[in-house]
């Protein structure tokens, strides 16, 4: 029997990388927990609250938080949200990410030429308090304990079923997940949408990989999508997932 599992989109209006876009950090729900997927920038604890709060999930039902992958954009609010509930909550990803996500092993991406185009993309207007802020993160990122490994193919007892799927290319552990009840695909940055499109995702250590673990969704029926650069897409969706996968 299926459950009532519900879910939404915590939509991040940002520039972070550079560029003006919308992250979306997925929150998943029924009468008993809450899970997060991925939890955006710095400094946007106030969105996960309201979002939370307006859909009527108890801040004490939110049990998990499972991170795709450790770029900052995806982990950036992670001690923020941690410290700012006041029980205990798991933190869930794949053992590649974990020295990452620990702050073990320095960020991949985070180099200095990286910091220093960073630096110059900040928008002027900024505060000089905030720009700082940002910066120390840049060189401080968050940390926390991964409590719970996650493996490729391992389905998690979650709201019907949700599927791991290891997508690596965009980091080493990436990873996608499929919740087997909705026939959904939260994607992570295995993809992107743009104008509409499924297309690739950028900024990968390895892009051939990265085209190739697209293939890994073929097997399964996916009849929506959400990127968390593009949001949700529902229109032709196995289709578009070929096209992408072969062209």
């Amino acid at each position: 029997m299926k459950t009532t599992v519900n879910l939404k989109t915590i939509d991040i209006d940002t520039n972070f990388r550079g560029i003006q876009e919308v992250l979306h950090p997925v929150l998943i729900w029924d009468n008993q927990e809450a899970v997060l997927i991925d939890v955006g920038i710095p400094f946007r604890l106030p969105l996960f609250q309201e979002a939370m709060a307006q859909a009527g999930v108890p801040f004490n039902n939110l049990k998990k938080i499972i991170l795709t992958h450790h770029d900052l954009d995806h982990i950036g609010g992670l001690t923020e949200l941690l410290n700012a509930f006041p029980h205990k909550i798991d933190v869930l990803s794949t053992e590649e990410e974990k020295p990452y996500i620990q702050g073990e092993r320095p960020h991949l991406k985070i180099t200095p030429v990286f910091i220093d185009q960073f630096r110059a993309a900040l928008p002027a207007e900024l505060p000089s308090e905030r720009r700082d802020a940002i910066l120390h993160l840049l060189k401080q990122p968050p940390t926390a304990k991964v409590d719970q490994i996650v493996t490729d193919k391992e389905e998690l007892p979650l709201f019907g079923g949700i599927e791991v799927i290891h997508t690596p290319g965009h980091t080493p552990g990436h990873i996608s997940l499929y919740l087997k009840q909705h026939k959904l695909l939260i994607a992570g940055d295995a993809m992107m949408i743009d104008n509409g499109c499924f297309v690739e995702p950028d900024n990968c250590v390895d892009a051939v990989l990265a085209k190739s673990s697209i293939k890994k969704f073929l097997p399964y029926d996916i009849q929506s999508v959400i990127c968390y650069h593009g949001g949700l897409c529902e229109e032709n969706v196995k289709y578009r997932i070929e096209q992408l996968a072969y062209s």
